[in-house]
């Protein structure tokens, strides 16, 4: 039987996760009903013929193996609040003002959305994102872009492209920068691609994307803007430091002085390329702030 990650996986869904830990497949909850039924649909009826048991909770997570007895209610209840209590005492730091879950924010850096690109998207049959803010800046810019196919780096972008009502054709399952293009070069042959993305990013998928003889264009849609006037903290023995890009990690060292007992958790491959040799991180499975969050819980 395959593992349950693999069986998501196959089935190409972005809005359940499965957690290991609690033998659950978990909903994002952040999202629209409309997309996550029809994943909700897909799966039962895949673990239905496979006759794996499971039990669907009131908020369309679902219970593995075992049903969802008042007993198993209540250990879950139970379990969840002490979880919570602990992770919420953990100093994890997230180098913006974007709000995870058990992390703290310690805003270094804004987000400037550019109002306008000198460029047409209908002269593209393909779009490429390696981040969500290049998502959210596009529809703020221009509406059209939904029409266009849209190529993402993780789970998470697939989920922002498919609320905003636009046209989700794949998702990396290396989410990883240089893998992401090396999986995209078989898709985009013969096609003419638009990579959207901010002023700086950690893999220029454009150009990764050239020397493979993909005709893709590079347009900028945001950008990063350090905060020089961000309000310096004392920050804990053992702080846990989540480096979503290598600016974030260029303010940090503006800011702080890294100190041996930090522990440091990046965003991907091609942003921790970026660290100076002395600080040693891990790197999250996955391209998202959530992601990091659950690498440093578990350090």
């Amino acid at each position: 039987m395959e593992s349950i990650a693999k069986i998501l996986q196959s089935l190409n869904l972005v809005y359940y996760e499965y957690d290991k830990k609690s033998d659950m497949i978990v909903l994002d909850k952040r999202y629209s009903n409309t997309h996550t039924l029809g994943e909700l649909i897909k799966l039962t009826y895949y673990l239905t013929s496979k006759k794996i048991t499971f039990d669907v909770l009131k908020d369309s997570s679902i219970l593995l193996n075992r049903s969802d007895t008042l007993s198993s209610k209540i250990q879950r209840k139970v379990s969840g609040f002490f979880t919570d209590m602990k992770n919420k005492r953990e100093s994890i730091y997230v180098l913006s003002e974007k709000k995870v879950k058990w992390a703290k924010n310690l805003p270094l850096f804004e987000i400037e959305f550019l109002k306008k690109i000198d460029i047409s998207l209908k002269e593209y049959e393909a779009l490429v994102f390696t981040s969500k803010n290049a998502i959210e800046a596009i529809n703020k810019i221009d509406s059209k872009w939904k029409d266009i196919p849209s190529y993402v780096i993780s789970e998470q972008s697939g989920k922002l492209v498919k609320d905003f009502g636009g046209r989700l054709k794949f998702f990396s399952k290396q989410r990883h920068g240089e893998e992401f293009a090396e999986e995209l070069i078989p898709l985009l042959k013969n096609k003419r691609v638009l990579y959207i993305a901010g002023e700086v990013v950690a893999a220029d998928i454009a150009q990764l994307l050239k020397e493979a003889d993909i005709n893709c264009d590079k347009v900028v849609v945001y950008k990063n803007r350090f905060l020089e006037t961000s309000k310096k903290i004392q920050l804990p023995d053992n702080a846990k430091i989540i480096f979503s890009s290598p600016s974030t990690i260029e303010y940090f060292l503006k800011c702080y002085e890294w100190k041996n007992s930090y522990k440091a958790v990046v965003i991907g491959k091609t942003t921790a390329k970026h660290l100076p040799s002395y600080i040693k991180a891990v790197i999250s499975e996955n391209t998202s702030l959530e992601a990091c969050v659950q690498k440093a819980l578990e350090l």
